[in-house]
């Protein structure tokens, strides 16, 4: 144990020093840190670099953070960005010239060599860090937690399918105003709340592959998650009861207001209260989770369409979901692009779990 803390300390100066510095002491400890990751770096699995890095990580510039998020100096980022990058020039066994790589160069021979080639994003190395890091993960529901458009389920189920789809579509990649889609999509269906309910029944909403172990896991970690979503409650907090998210704290969505609250209720309208009912309406429903809990190690917000990515800031990071349907806007403006769930699951299986 010992010769661990050593080691441990002498990167952790390191990662609190210059580049040069962070270089010559990944060097002169790569054969310690590959006996810590019981592997080849050269030849490593992601998982298994994943869990000796968190180790690292974990137990040394994790504990030498700023307090808050939001006083993070612009140095504390730069230096856990150049160790990330020195520590992946050595998983990959990318030259050591500095002149010759940058990050993203470093970071594609790194996802090459572990077969992770479809990885994209503006910034990816700081999405992974920030998803390994979050106290708190935010998903859009539509088309990233269901594998569908709950409003375009129900319109299908009141025979205005086609309709009410072409203006989720404008909504969704950023066409119009999501407020105005949202006001003309309720005005073609005015759904009663028998015919909601009706519609679930016969229709359930299906689960996207994958979301469930992601969640599951966040959870085990005791990262919260939320569901944050421009749909409405009355159809999603079914989904989060199956998803163990607790509707009353942990959702944000729009409510559909009835003239009555028993099954016989008819179509009223919208509460635009709601901060979903409107364009940028996911920044300020993160800015009103933020308010009300102290989130140290930042928010992550996950989704598939335009709305989503309005969210950072406040958020830290946008992961951009294609998993359902891919919108060209949300890929190029994704700090991390994904179309399945399996490596954001990867990389919550390896930290450690939160103290509550």
């Amino acid at each position: 144990m010992g010769q661990v803390y050593i080691i441990f300390v002498m990167i952790a100066a390191a990662a609190m020093s210059t580049r040069s510095a962070i270089t010559r002491t990944v060097t002169a400890n790569k054969s310690a840190f590959v006996s810590l990751s019981s592997t080849r770096l050269v030849s490593t699995t992601r998982t298994t670099t994943a869990r000796a890095f968190s180790s690292w990580y974990q137990n040394n510039l994790s504990t030498s953070r700023p307090t808050t998020m939001a006083k993070r100096p612009t140095s504390f980022i730069t230096q856990r960005r150049t160790f990330f990058t020195e520590m992946m020039r050595m998983i990959s066994g990318s030259s050591e010239d500095e002149n010759a790589e940058t990050p993203e160069s470093i970071m594609e021979s790194f996802l090459e060599k572990t077969q992770n080639k479809d990885t994209v994003g503006n910034d990816v190395m700081e999405a992974m860090f920030a998803l390994y890091e979050a106290d708190a993960v935010c998903f859009d529901v539509d088309s990233t937690v269901i594998n569908e458009e709950g409003i375009d389920v129900l319109a299908e189920f009141l025979g205005k399918g086609e309709e009410v789809a072409a203006l989720t579509a404008a909504a969704m990649d950023g066409g119009m105003k999501f407020q105005d889609a949202l006001a003309q999509r309720l005005d073609l269906l005015k759904p009663s709340r028998k015919q909601i309910l009706d519609c679930l029944e016969k229709n359930p909403l299906l689960l996207t592959d994958g979301i469930t172990k992601l969640i599951s896991t966040l959870q085990s970690k005791n990262v919260d998650v939320y569901l944050v979503s421009g749909g409405f409650r009355i159809m999603i907090e079914p989904v989060a009861k199956i998803l163990n998210i607790n509707p009353s704290t942990h959702v944000i969505a729009n409510t559909i207001v009835f003239d009555n609250d028993d099954d016989t209720g008819l179509y009223k309208g919208f509460d635009t209260a709601e901060p979903t009912s409107k364009d940028m309406g996911k920044p300020k429903a993160i800015q009103q989770i933020l308010d009300n809990r102290f989130y140290n190690n930042g928010i992550v917000m996950i989704g598939d369409g335009a709305t989503d990515a309005q969210a950072k800031p406040p958020a830290t990071a946008f992961i951009g979901f294609g998993g359902v349907v891919v919108r060209e806007a949300v890929k190029n403006s994704a700090d991390w692009f994904v179309t399945n769930f399996d490596d954001m699951t990867t990389i919550i299986e390896m930290r450690k779990t939160i103290k509550k």
